[in-house]
């Protein structure tokens, strides 16, 4: 019995719940799928579904075969539309998320130009600074400046940016410049997320300084805020300031120390089929990014 036919099969009667469901989707007969099924089940030498009169369940063994095939099965639909589709452009829906200052600055000039590019690709762009689960919150591809643990993703780097250190003239004026890191301790240091260790290198390596300060937040924008408020002194990603930079009331403290760098890279989950039009735009941030960042 042909093997394509026996995993379509399979895979039909998984998602169906149900021979006759199967096979009425397949367009085919309640005993050709039971006889795929089993031809199968006899092949791999396992039990792939529990029967009984009222339901068809799978087994442990049959779910992990399942989570297998089943991106194997959707591979091959999509190399055999690629092939019939080839003269049509991309389409659907792709959903992104980036870091929300970041985003603003880096991704969101870049839309209109990925979007003349691919008309018909519908996008839907999450800026927000907390890390989201890629398969729980159905993210297709996520734009990340901060060190990846996620077993279950694909990492690739594009670029890099530093850290600076930045403050206001005007705090500075107050309350002077520090020369060295260790004077960060008497400084006012607005703090993001949980974030109080600032890392540093010296003439004998890397090391860190424990911060504090008035004003601690979840969001870069109201660490940036309170920074062009003269509030306190901030360590950011240098891509994450862009033209505040050059603004003349702010300034860069403590560089000789601050030679730390932070991958911005593109993340998708692993082992999940990868459509077509994820790849483009994948394709498109990994060219784009590498060149503005």
């Amino acid at each position: 019995m042909d093997r394509f036919h026996e995993l379509t099969a399979f895979i039909t009667v998984a998602e169906t719940g149900g021979f006759s469901a199967a096979a009425r989707r397949l367009c085919d007969s309640q005993s050709g799928m039971s006889k795929s099924v089993s031809a199968l089940e006899k092949r791999l030498g396992v039990l792939l579904f529990n029967r009984s009169t009222r339901s068809v369940t799978l087994t442990d063994q049959g779910r992990k075969y399942y989570d297998r095939t089943k991106p194997l099965l959707e591979e091959m639909d999509e190399a055999d539309g690629e092939l019939t589709r080839s003269i049509l452009a991309v389409s659907g829906l792709v959903k992104i998320a980036a870091p929300s200052t970041f985003g603003r600055l880096h991704v969101l000039p870049l839309i209109p130009q990925l979007l003349s590019l691919h008309p018909k690709v519908k996008l839907n762009l999450c800026l927000s600074d907390s890390v989201q689960d890629l398969l729980a919150d159905g993210i297709d591809l996520a734009i990340r400046v901060s060190p990846v643990h996620d077993l279950d993703a694909v990492v690739k780097r594009v670029t890099g940016t530093s850290l600076v250190c930045v403050g206001s003239r005007r705090y500075f004026d107050r309350h002077g410049t520090p020369t060295v890191p260790e004077d960060l301790i008497n400084h006012n240091c607005l703090v993001y997320e949980d974030m109080t260790n600032w890392a540093f290198v010296g003439p004998k390596g890397k090391y860190s300084v424990r911060v504090n300060g008035n004003l601690s937040s979840n969001s870069v924008e109201t660490i940036l805020s309170g920074v062009l408020a003269g509030v306190g002194i901030g360590m950011f990603q240098r891509a994450s300031l862009a033209g505040e930079l050059k603004h003349p009331d702010i300034m860069t403290v403590l560089e000789p120390f601050m030679n730390e760098a932070r991958d911005v890279s593109l993340i998708w989950p692993k082992r999940r089929f990868v459509p077509a039009r994820v790849r483009q735009v994948t394709d498109f941030f990994a060219t784009t990014l590498a060149q503005r960042v």
